[in-house]
């Protein structure tokens, strides 16, 4: 798991010859609500690792829809770069792009590239939910039906309603990240308010289960903050990390679907 996996599972495409043939018929998917997000939205972040400024995050949605196989999709994109401060250190360009089936909230195409330092990756995905088969650049394999991409996960989690969920409460959500599909969990910890560079926010907060890697040494080594209200922003995420610490704090919200109603 490379940096900016680890700030998107916060918060959760080159066409090759590879894939498979897509019907452009409708295909049958589960309906989800979503009253937390729409086209247009952009969210930007500040990263700090320890106490320096290290670098930024976009998450944006695109102004209009995409179509992939005849469904509407939001295609979503997140950007994360070190600044040229901190580049002497490591520097970091990447980018994950998610197409995610507007009625299903389920991806149907995800692309990454990933640039950090000598480090370079790149993985193309298509997702087949109804036949629970996905067929990748790097690798094609069986998969749960309505499994999230790092991007789409984060999506997803915004669109559960938290308002009546008891403290300790768990959700399941199942996650592929580079070639493999982990059953993760995220609790529910409750409310607290937090100052932030827009103001006092209400935030409901969570645990999310981690992958332990070389990043992570315990799997619940981060806390996230979202906004109280139909919203449901990442606010700010902090985690604790073998070689210290990380802090994401919200800068900007533009284009939110719903009132801001939870800043104080």
């Amino acid at each position: 798991m490379r940096n900016l996996h680890v700030l998107l599972l916060i918060i959760v495409l080159v066409l090759t010859t590879a894939h498979t043939h897509h019907s452009k018929e409708q295909k049958a998917l589960r309906s989800a609500k979503n009253s937390a997000f729409t086209h247009g939205e952009q969210l930007r972040y500040r990263v700090h690792y320890g106490w320096i400024n290290a670098a930024s995050v976009t998450l944006s949605v695109d102004d209009k829809p995409t179509l992939i196989d005849g469904r509407e999709t939001f295609k979503i994109n997140a950007y994360g770069r070190t600044f040229k401060t901190f580049d002497w250190a490591f520097k970091v360009r990447d980018n994950f792009i998610s197409y995610v089936d507007k009625k299903s909230i389920a991806p149907l195409k995800y692309f990454k590239n990933v640039q950090e330092d000598n480090y370079r990756d790149e993985d193309l995905v298509y997702f087949d939910h109804e036949k629970r088969y996905m067929t990748g650049k790097q690798k094609s394999m069986e998969m749960p039906a309505y499994v999230q991409d790092v991007v789409s996960g984060v999506y997803y989690a915004r669109t559960i309603n938290y308002s009546h969920a008891a403290e300790g409460q768990c959700f399941p959500i199942d996650i592929y990240l580079d070639q493999e599909i982990y059953n993760l969990k995220f609790k529910y910890l409750g409310k607290e308010v937090i100052k932030t560079d827009l103001g006092k926010i209400e935030c409901y907060k969570i645990i999310p289960q981690l992958v332990v890697d070389r990043v992570f040494k315990d799997e619940d080594d981060m806390t996230i903050w979202i906004s109280a209200d139909e919203n449901k922003i990442p606010i700010r995420v902090e985690a604790s990390i073998y070689i210290g610490s990380v802090k994401v704090d919200i800068t900007k919200a533009t284009g939110l679907k719903n009132s801001f109603s939870s800043k104080r």
